[in-house]
């Protein structure tokens, strides 16, 4: 079952001089790797004098304000049980909040459970981001939902 803080989960702006370093550093390797500066996750790492364990814990966490604001496509990624109708459910979630799907990546259910990723257009979406993940989260079938990108 989901936590409750999982399902509550809130974004919030914050100024980026209050931002802790590796924070910093993690948008500056991202940076790194979206211009193609750097050909890896360890080679930005090194340029930036970040630990990759630092750089995974808020890769997925933090973003820069004008990545959010302008780009309309995010991808996020699902851990399913594997039970009948489970993916159209979520699916239908998606469209009554109007978001258009652009891709679905599933893999091969193993041990009950499946990994899926879906890009979404957000464009049109008739609610706030909180409220999309909440609703997705709370589905019985859903162990885990992330934001895993924010950008086109």
């Amino acid at each position: 079952m989901v936590g409750k803080r999982e399902i509550d989960q809130k974004f919030y702006l914050v100024r980026e001089d209050v931002l802790p370093e590796a924070m910093k550093k993690t948008l500056e390797a991202k940076a790194l790797l979206e211009r193609g500066t750097a050909e890896s996750i360890w080679d930005a790492v090194q340029q930036v004098d970040l630990s990759r364990s630092a750089f995974y814990k808020y890769r997925d966490t933090v973003f820069p304000f004008h990545t959010v604001v302008k780009e309309k496509i995010i991808s996020l990624f699902f851990f399913l049980e594997d039970k009948p109708g489970a993916l159209s459910k979520l699916l239908s979630i998606v469209a009554s909040c109007s978001c258009n799907v652009l891709t679905i990546h599933q893999t091969i259910p193993l041990q009950g459970r499946a990994n899926v990723t879906l890009s979404l257009d957000v464009t049109e979406m008739n609610v706030n981001m909180d409220e999309l993940l909440g609703k997705l989260r709370r589905l019985e079938f859903v162990a885990k939902v992330e934001v895993v990108s924010s950008g086109g």
